[in-house]
């Protein structure tokens, strides 16, 4: 077996705890954001509820990007803990597959993740700074929502197959001597 410096262990332990932090953080803005969502869509559609008090969607909207600070913050904290664990941890890409899928399915959707953070970004950067207007707001969540044509749907299925590959941890090889 390897010896490796403590520095090393503390930082993979470090960045593995940080790593799963974000995730729960992240995942369940994610999660919370949706929820919020439906209250202001047709199911089904892109099309807004249309009897819903301008109050209450109003206040759905800021709650929406408040999730979306909180989503930021915590996949901020995945990316680089993500790195830093794949840095220093002893375990190879090469003998444990289901870590080099994980990380392959997470750093694929980067730019995805970039540009719907960036409207994300835009939603809260109105709601701290600005004073909006619930069309703005519409218009946005609606590019949102849309957003390249379904490839951040797409990312979210494969971060939840992520989880999967963490806790069954299949095309691992074993060492039989």
């Amino acid at each position: 077996m390897v010896s490796l410096p403590r520095s090393t262990i503390r930082l993979e332990k470090l960045s593995l705890f940080f790593l799963i932090i974000g995730s729960v953080i992240w995942l369940g803005g994610i999660n919370i954001r949706a929820i919020l969502g439906n209250h202001l869509l047709v199911a089904g559609t892109l099309e807004f509820e249309p009897d819903l008090n301008p109050f209450v969607e109003r206040e759905i909207f800021r709650m929406i990007s408040y999730s979306s600070g909180v989503i930021f913050l915590g996949y901020f904290l995945v990316f680089v803990s993500g790195i830093l664990f794949l840095r220093s941890t002893p375990l190879r890409l090469k003998e444990n597959g289901w870590l080099m899928m994980s990380a392959i399915l997470f750093y694929l959707f980067t730019p995805v993740e970039a540009y719907t953070l960036y409207l994300d970004g835009k939603m809260l950067s109105l709601e701290l700074w600005g004073s909006p207007d619930n069309s703005i707001l519409r218009e946005l969540l609606i590019k949102r929502v849309a957003a390249l044509k379904g490839l951040p749907l797409i990312a979210l299925l494969c971060y939840y197959t992520i989880l999967g590959l963490v806790v069954w941890q299949p095309m691992k090889k074993s060492v039989h001597g």
